[in-house]
């Protein structure tokens, strides 16, 4: 089945849309030069890829040399760089939450019982006496008939709200077990920071929130980078945080609430409800301003060189931090060596194109996707391409390791348009198309495709699919489950020639080649589906 596979995708240019003096274009996204590129940008030399440091200067120079020796244009006037200004900010709190009532008080234990931080670029930041309320879900989404906030002034207040959104609970209610963008934790804090609050506490709940407590825990005991802004964040609420359901409930119960009013909160007639308590808390911060980089290469379009397809994969990793078995180097070989080098491989097989495509494409490396997804919201905000002239984002982030799969996996399915043209690129390798298995963990939301969505331009996002051609049915499955145990974010997480089967990661980047190739020869723009949130955006 593999070599059947193979062999489909070099013999049937012509079924591609594809001339077929131009099979070159998809030969030179192989194997070989793939490995060659992962094993450099995962090297220990590159320490880790982490923004601000001497990894991100050894990757940028790396990839910028590899898209001028293509002769593909800089991307950014005369420069392949785009640079992001950044704010890395340390904060910890000073001591324990306490939240008090007229009946008492509760202690919150830093990390074991919540975490708190704050995106202003202040020394310090202090919530004093803040009135708690707890809005349900903390959301505003007036075509799902739901607003948590209706009728509620939260100026001065501190938020508490749940995870996830109510779908997850009743599957009648929003996308049933599909989370909405309503039900990520960002926009949790994006919401309370328009409505006014001064803080904003999510309610931690590890199937909702599809990762445990430790995850949090971990994340939120380290510095973190933001996009530096002109007002210095200051339009973002003071405090924000995060506490375990224990901890909710101890609070619940010190209000005189019954914590069923958790369960109650999927109603849509659901109202705030004033818990007459308050808590204080100061935040000191260790604040650091700098620059990281996105790298841009283009080849221009030969009939509308103003319009664009992007291809997109974030090049940072973590760095060098708390070692495991002795390795401090968090090298990113899966996450996202093999996106990073998918995108060179790609870029590569244009280039080799007989015939150039109409529309333009870009080839966009991004940093800082680990710190939440800020290159590609940098280059959203700041973009070569006009939105409206931008066709679609097709993302490259944690490509298959183990081999050719009978399937591919979408993750978003139903989003857009994009679907169907997935589906004709992998029908003709003989495969199939199927939904993510888990869509509660809202993986649409979590690279850098969905930036280019909240500007209303589709992306498409894959995955290594389930099931490996001539093994077990969910053998695919099972490998990305190890991946996800054992190596994910750590520094197992290292190029292996001796384990790693190449060929899954070639196949699946040819279906996007195929997917971006007839895209940038179309004329018309791939639309969103009826039902989803951003399909208002492209309006």
């Amino acid at each position: 089945m593999k070599t059947s596979v193979i062999l489909t995708l070099a013999g049937s240019m012509v079924m591609h849309g594809i001339r077929a003096q131009d099979s070159a274009a998809i030969r030179a996204i192989n194997a070989t030069s793939f490995a060659k590129h992962i094993q450099v940008l995962a090297s220990d030399a590159f320490e880790g890829r982490k923004p601000f440091t001497r990894g991100e200067d050894s990757t940028i120079q790396y990839l910028a040399a590899q898209f001028r020796q293509l002769g593909l244009k800089p991307g950014n006037g005369n420069s392949y760089f785009q640079e992001v200004p950044m704010v890395n900010i340390a904060s910890r709190p000073a001591g324990n939450m306490v939240i008090k009532g007229s009946s008492g008080e509760v202690s919150l234990q830093y990390l074991d019982d919540y975490v708190a931080a704050t995106r202003r670029v202040q020394e310090q930041v202090t919530v004093s006496n803040s009135a708690l309320v707890f809005a349900g879900y903390g959301i505003v989404a007036p075509e799902y008939g739901r607003n948590d906030y209706a009728g509620l002034d939260v100026k001065g207040k501190t938020v508490i709200v749940m995870i996830n959104d109510p779908g997850f609970v009743d599957s009648t209610l929003f996308k049933g077990r599909t989370m909405t963008y309503y039900g990520r934790w960002t926009y949790k804090f994006e919401e309370a920071s328009r409505q006014g609050a001064t803080g904003v506490i999510i309610i931690h709940e590890t199937a909702a929130a599809s990762y445990p407590w430790k995850v949090v825990r971990s994340g939120w005991s380290n510095s973190k980078l933001h996009l530096q802004t002109a007002d210095n964040n200051m339009s973002r609420t003071a405090l924000e945080g995060w506490i375990t359901q224990d901890a909710a409930r101890r609070i619940f119960q010190l209000a005189g609430v019954s914590p069923d009013i958790m369960q109650q909160a999927r109603n849509k007639d659901f109202k705030p409800v004033d818990l007459h308590l308050q808590t204080s808390l100061v935040i000191n911060n260790t604040i650091k301003k700098s620059t990281s980089h996105n790298i841009l290469a283009i080849l221009p379009g030969a009939r509308r060189p103003q319009e664009c397809v992007v291809y997109s994969a974030h090049w940072d990793h973590f760095g060098i931090g708390e070692a495991v078995k002795g390795d401090s180097i968090y090298n990113g070989a899966v996450d996202n060596a093999t996106g990073t080098a998918g995108l060179l491989e790609l870029a590569t097989a244009f280039t080799r194109l007989k015939q150039k495509p109409a529309r333009s494409v870009l080839f966009l490396s991004v940093t800082g996707e680990e710190q939440g997804l800020l290159g590609s919201e940098y280059y959203a905000s700041h973009p070569v391409f006009a939105p409206e002239k931008t066709v679609a984002d097709i993302n490259l982030d944690v490509l298959n390791t183990f081999g050719i799969t009978s399937d591919v996996t979408v993750i978003g399915y139903g989003q857009s348009e994009l679907d169907e043209y997935a589906q004709r690129a992998a029908a003709k390798q003989h495969r199939i198309i199927v939904k993510e298995a888990n869509p509660e963990g809202g993986w649409f939301f979590r690279s850098d495709h969905f930036n280019f969505a909240k500007k209303g331009i589709p992306g498409l996002y894959i995955g290594p699919g389930n099931d490996i051609s001539g093994k077990a049915p969910g053998s695919g499955k099972e490998q990305t489950a190890a991946y996800n145990r054992l190596r994910y974010h750590s520094p197992a997480d290292e190029f292996n020639p001796a384990t790693w089967v190449m060929d899954g990661m070639v196949t699946d980047v040819r279906l996007l080649f195929d997917v971006g190739y007839t895209l940038s020869n179309e004329t018309g723009f791939p639309q969103w589906k009826t039902g989803s949130e951003f399909k208002a955006y492209r309006k």
